[in-house]
């Protein structure tokens, strides 16, 4: 065993103050740090390690680090070319996504020798998914901010214009002859459809900061999953698995049914009228540990809601992911793409983030809201603030 995995050891057994002073600070950082040994196996990791891998420090320690990532992880050839070169490799968006780890988990990877020991490997992991997390909720603030200056030009510059054309085909329309009012009449009716495509604009626009009061988020749940069983959902069966713990949501109740009925009837659509098989699960918890500090802001946000809605469809196309809250991405033949992100932006209105994951036969989406305080009617994250 090198110095560092004998100095750990001793610092367990004896409370020697430079080695426990040393543990402590390895154990306070949030990223699974481990020793590898010659032979692969574990010979020390920190807390973060054990709640990255499921699973305790005695049962990790000795054994293979294969035996807690896949089969042929991208992982297991870094140990080995840090080992063969003796120099530091970084590793990007590594998947250790498996049965062995709960959830899907990205990771950027940073070997490095031991100092003491070439051949013992110091192997950091640092998560993507809140680093994402925080970049997506970005690219939604924005996507959802494109859109609301594009509803105020549309408003402005589009739905004038078409009154004059509107009225001018109505004026010709009892001066021409019979054959003519077919074409006058097809004048109005398509300034009246192009109207009402420009009118689905409207609630896109910035109409101030959003009304705060508190919400109970399951009460708004369970009418979205009534109105989906009468209706479109009337096919699928759905799983309600909430948290009864939960304290309320500072919100517009209006708004966060919209939101949830939405993401409930795109999960319905995906799933198809044609499957017997299909099922939605609408869940919550507590996530007290999720903070997040954007770019411009003053105060951290605290996001320990979690509201996810996850079905058993065919998943979401890879070519349109990373872009699927922009407007005007859709799926469907005749959907106009600005229900995702009006989701987008009534989420980050309401000062939360919405994320997604997506696999053949699943796709879920979680939704992260902050939770009823005193100073919860401060609109720091409002759209009419953004």
């Amino acid at each position: 065993m090198s110095r560092i995995g004998q100095q750990f050891e001793k610092s367990n057994l004896t409370g020697m103050p430079t080695a426990l002073d040393d543990r402590r600070l390895i154990n306070a950082i949030p990223h699974p740090i481990l020793l590898i040994g010659e032979k692969d196996e574990v010979i020390f990791a920190n807390n973060a390690s054990e709640n990255f891998f499921g699973v305790g420090l005695p049962i990790m320690l000795g054994r293979p680090i294969h035996d807690f990532i896949p089969f042929a992880s991208p992982l297991s050839a870094l140990i080995t070319e840090v080992r063969r070169k003796r120099s530091p490799i970084n590793e990007y968006q590594i998947d250790l996504s498996s049965p062995k780890i709960s959830g899907r988990n990205i990771v950027d990877a940073y070997g490095a020798p031991n100092s003491d020991n070439g051949d013992e490997i110091i192997l950091m992991l640092q998560q993507r998914n809140m680093a994402q997390m925080i970049e997506r909720k970005l690219t939604h603030r924005h996507a959802a901010r494109s859109v609301s200056s594009m509803s105020a030009v549309l408003a402005h510059e589009i739905k004038n214009p078409l009154a004059g054309i509107k009225g001018a085909a109505q004026l010709l329309d009892s001066t021409v002859s019979q054959e003519d009012k077919n074409l006058t009449r097809l004048i109005s009716e398509e300034t009246d459809r192009i109207c009402k495509l420009v009118d689905s604009f409207a609630i896109f626009g910035d109409q101030g900061p959003v009304s705060r009061e508190p919400v109970n988020i399951h009460g708004v749940l369970n009418q979205v999953v009534e109105i989906a069983r009468a209706g479109f959902g009337s096919h699928i069966r759905f799983n309600e698995e909430y948290d009864p713990s939960l304290p309320p949501v500072p919100g517009d109740r209006d708004q966060l049914i919209q939101v949830f009925l939405n993401l409930v009837k795109n999960a319905s659509e995906a799933i198809g009228t044609e499957r017997t098989d299909g099922e939605i699960t609408v869940g919550t918890s507590f996530t007290p540990g999720i903070k997040l500090t954007l770019p411009g802001t003053q105060a951290g946000l605290s996001l320990p809601l979690m509201i996810s809605i996850c079905d058993n469809g065919p998943g979401i196309a890879k070519s349109i992911r990373e872009s699927l809250f922009e407007p005007f991405i859709s799926t469907k033949l005749s959907g106009t793409g600005l229900g995702l992100s009006l989701v987008a932006k009534l989420i980050s209105d309401h000062g939360g983030t919405i994320e997604f994951d997506s696999q053949p036969g699943k796709t879920s989406f979680e939704i992260l809201l902050p939770m009823q305080t005193s100073d919860s009617n401060l609109n720091i994250w409002s759209g009419g603030h953004s």
